[in-house]
């Protein structure tokens, strides 16, 4: 007999025995310090959020949510899914274009749902934070929380703000990025690693003629390229990226945008026009950078997730995506643990190897975005005996929830007898 609907839409994380803690402080209201925070109170824990930021406000731009990370995302709360694809846009096709806005290729993307059983979703990373955060008591996070650092003993964790506040709690997890200020304290391996590729982009409400309702676009430059994506409820995201040996900023916003109008100056006018619609305060932009791989991302009650554990290219996609895998792992390996040293242990076990060889592919990957057609054909030739393109994505997409066979058979089982 199958298990009434009730049953079958529960979430795979559920409070089956005592919190192992009573109180976990997470540094960081990102994507990972929110969905971790979701699938914490799941099992029943005392969770508090410290963000540095003074208010959410519409920032970030546009990424893309793959097969893995809405598997996950579904596991900790399976609404999460329904109400992002609501807020982005189920990608249809998509579609390579040359730097006149020409269109070269299509290619459909319903081999996504066909073969990983999820769609490819594009949405802007703040109205996916705001869905996070919708899942959450507004009172337990916390902004204007900028972490300083923390001191941990046998009993606890005190965690320093600048704005005075110290914060007692039985476990920390450092979600706050890329520069995070608890791998500093944890790790000590100083500033990230530019890989030689400079990034602007930018989330606008237009009526732009690039693309079409449903569509991702990819426009192959000279040393340069662009991504055009369609994110939800009218808004149009860019992300134009470049080969530079120099990774400085620009002095203010309208320098940022006359840079990149200097860059695209003979692309085609539809292209221009979307740089030159967008309010230069609106435009972000930032060295690509990641860290080398490590081997551990916790000492004692302090733990990691997301860019401050594993920071690497977007090329492959993977930023947000395996920082969600990392969110459900950690809350999963508390909730099978008899205690939470045994389930830090088990969260790196589980992430680390995984996480190690999606960084490294990463920067490979965003040197690849740079190749000429001859370099591309020298390197697949001396790539003949490693692993595949399409093998390493299966191996990304395919992955599932730890929890999902198992929780399947309980509930067949305990509905059977």
């Amino acid at each position: 007999m199958n298990p009434p609907a009730s049953a079958q839409e529960k979430t795979q994380l559920e409070q089956t025995s005592k919190p192992l803690v009573q109180k976990v402080a997470i540094i960081g209201a990102g994507l990972g310090g929110l969905a971790v925070a979701v699938a914490l109170r799941k099992l029943g824990y005392n969770v508090q959020v410290y963000e540095k930021a003074q208010d959410f406000r519409p920032v970030g731009g546009g990424l893309g949510l793959l097969p893995n990370g809405l598997n996950f995302l579904q596991a900790i709360a399976p609404e999460l899914v329904t109400l992002i694809k609501n807020s982005g846009c189920e990608v249809i096709t998509t579609v390579l274009k040359n730097n006149q806005g020409e269109t070269i290729r299509t290619n459909p993307a319903s081999r996504y749902q066909d073969k990983y059983g999820q769609p490819l979703v594009t949405v802007w990373w703040w109205h996916l934070q705001q869905v996070l955060a919708s899942q959450l008591p507004a009172d337990i996070i916390h902004l204007h929380h900028r972490c300083l650092g923390f001191q941990q003993d046998d009993t606890g964790v005190e965690i320093y703000f600048d704005n005075g506040s110290v914060v007692s709690a039985d476990l920390l997890i450092g979600a706050d990025g890329i520069n995070s200020v608890i791998r500093e304290v944890l790790i000590q391996d100083g500033k990230p690693r530019y890989l030689e590729s400079m990034s602007w982009r930018a989330v606008i409400k237009c009526n732009q003629q690039v693309l079409n309702p449903g569509e991702l676009g990819f426009v192959k430059g000279n040393r340069d390229f662009m991504y055009l994506l369609n994110v939800g409820d009218g808004h149009f995201a860019w992300l134009y990226r470049r080969l530079s040996l120099d990774n400085s900023l620009s002095e203010n916003p309208a320098a940022v945008k006359s840079r990149i109008l200097s860059y695209i100056t003979d692309w085609g006018e539809s292209l221009r026009a979307l740089v030159e619609a967008t309010p230069a305060e609106r435009i972000l932009e930032g060295p690509i950078c990641d860290r080398l791989p490590v081997n551990s991302w916790s000492q004692g009650r302090v733990t990691l997730l997301g860019d401050a554990a594993h920071p690497m290219a977007p090329a492959l996609g993977q930023g947000a995506n395996s920082t969600f895998e990392d969110a459900y792992e950690l809350a999963y390996s508390l909730s099978q643990a008899s205690s939470w040293q045994t389930a830090l242990a088990n969260y790196e076990q589980r992430r680390i190897p995984r996480t190690q060889s999606i960084q490294t592919r990463s920067a490979i990957g965003e040197m690849r975005y740079y190749e000429t057609e001859s370099e591309a054909a020298a390197r697949q030739m001396q790539e003949q005996s490693a692993i595949s393109r399409e093998e390493f994505q299966d191996s990304i997409f395919s992955y599932k929830p730890p929890q999902a066979i198992a929780l399947h058979a309980i509930l067949e089982s305990g509905f059977q007898s």
